[in-house]
């Protein structure tokens, strides 16, 4: 089957999420259900650092909380159908309940479903959910001893840190309702995106992963801009931190290239994730995406040259209306020529509103499992086969975790958290402390993780 929509480790209350602190007596507390994707965690993020500011006290999932907020998932019909489950969970555990994010830009969906929630909020709406929880759950601060941690409030490990540059997206994909549920692209100032990473430096943060919906047009919104692509500079400027910088999410436009030396340079990581989704140009249109697959591939051609460590991850759907079995074959043979590092794949489903559901020629359930399965087969094999080239050479990691028998759990350049692999050391690791980064010699690989001992 496919992969879950809303992965259990980007749940705050399914993970570990760091959310330590001591509480008063009398301190109204709220909980936190974050579904979705890395760049719902970090709105969650900020609404818990609003409310712990207004002397709240925090809990990571609703046990003893005086009232949860659900942050949703709307992209895909079976990520709405988790969404309403994990509310329906939160009602029957704490009765309370504010709901949030994509899906609150759909508020009858939800109280169709759930008539008894408290409120219902869209995507990045931070005051109408304070509202609710002010309306829920009265603040009661004291001045002299909730104070804002520098940090603010954090769902991830305290090494790595989400960074989002934007919001909204331009493109007008047949298959994505993003632009309708969050607007049009809306970039935060260099200077407050700066102003945040260098704080999260400060404070310990090893690793940082920028999101956005597009994060190779970051700046392209503003008007009278100094340069004519803001998203080059502050690659430069947070390349100048110290500390890993990730790129999520960034459309193949021709001046990514351009980003490619500071990669080379060691400035940011040699990795770029990128949502080519399919690679037949029939199939490219009807998506409503720029069809330049042979384009692509001389891209990667161009990036590889320019620095040959570089990691390429890409998703991509099968079972798109329309998609032929030649089609689909196409897809295949470009992954042969395209050799991506890391793949993930989706089967397509219709999502309200989305132009695609008005397609002719929807793929039948049946077709699409078998193509999902082929694609994946094929790109474990892929993948399998480059992780096995890295034995026997000595990579940098940054340590996850070590667990009670002494078993480190890292990640490579290579890798990012929850979506790639991982490198395990078995042992010699009991002294190492999450957010280290050591050097490693790869002594075993599998299809997608690595095992290596401390050099």
């Amino acid at each position: 089957m496919p992969p879950m929509q809303n992965p259990p480790d980007l749940r705050p209350d399914l993970a570990r999420a760091r959310v330590s602190e001591t509480r008063r007596d009398g301190q109204p507390t709220i909980g936190m259900v974050s579904l979705g994707c890395p760049k719902a965690l970090v709105d969650s993020e900020r609404i818990l650092t609003r409310l712990r500011a207004e002397g709240y006290g925090i809990s990571a999932d609703y046990s003893g909380a005086d009232a949860v907020i659900v942050n949703t998932c709307g992209f895909l019909d079976s990520a709405k159908a988790e969404s309403l489950e994990a509310i329906g969970e939160a009602l029957t555990e704490n009765g309370k309940v504010i709901v949030t994010g994509c899906l609150g830009a759909e508020p009858e969906y939800i109280t169709g479903v759930h008539p008894k929630v408290l409120a219902v909020t869209g995507p990045h709406q931070y005051e109408q959910v304070l509202d609710a929880v002010h309306g829920a759950v009265p603040p009661s601060p004291d001045p002299f001893v909730d104070l804002l941690p520098a940090s603010g409030v954090s769902l991830t490990p305290r090494h790595y840190s989400y960074l989002k540059i934007s919001e909204g997206c331009n493109h007008k994909c047949k298959f994505c309702i993003i632009p309708d549920m969050r607007g049009r692209l809306a970039s935060r100032p260099a200077k407050a995106v700066l102003r945040e990473a260098e704080k999260l430096v400060e404070a310990g943060v090893q690793e940082l992963l920028v999101i956005s919906q597009d994060t190779s047009a970051y700046g392209t919104d503003w008007k009278d801009r100094d340069s004519k692509f803001p998203f080059l500079d502050l690659a430069r400027d947070l390349g100048e931190l110290g500390v890993w910088v990730r790129m999520h999410y960034v459309y193949p436009y021709p001046h990514v290239r351009e980003a490619i030396p500071l990669m080379a340079e060691g400035k940011i990581l040699p990795y770029l994730d990128i949502p080519f989704q399919h690679a037949h140009p029939d199939t490219l249109r009807r998506m409503a995406r720029p069809a330049a697959a042979e384009r692509t591939l001389d891209e990667i051609a161009a990036w590889r040259a320019a620095c040959p460590d570089i990691t390429l991850r890409s998703t991509f759907i099968v079972g798109y209306p329309g998609e032929t079995e030649a089609e689909f074959q196409h897809l295949l043979d470009w992954m042969d020529e395209a050799q991506l590092d890391r793949v993930g794949c989706f089967q397509y489903e219709n999502v309200d509103g989305a132009r695609s559901n008005d397609l002719p020629d929807h793929v039948d359930a049946e077709v699409k499992q078998d193509r999902w399965d082929r694609f994946m087969q094929k790109a474990q094999a892929i993948s399998e086969a480059k992780l096995a080239a890295k034995v026997g050479t000595r990579l940098d990691v940054i340590v996850d975790d070590v667990d009670e028998d002494g078993i480190a759990t890292c990640r490579t350049k290579a890798d990012a958290p929850e979506i790639d692999g991982n490198l395990f050391i078995d042992e010699g690791a009991d002294h190492l402390k999450p957010g280290q980064i050591v050097t490693v010699e790869v002594d075993e690989a599998g299809e997608y993780d690595l095992w290596g001992q401390l050099v």
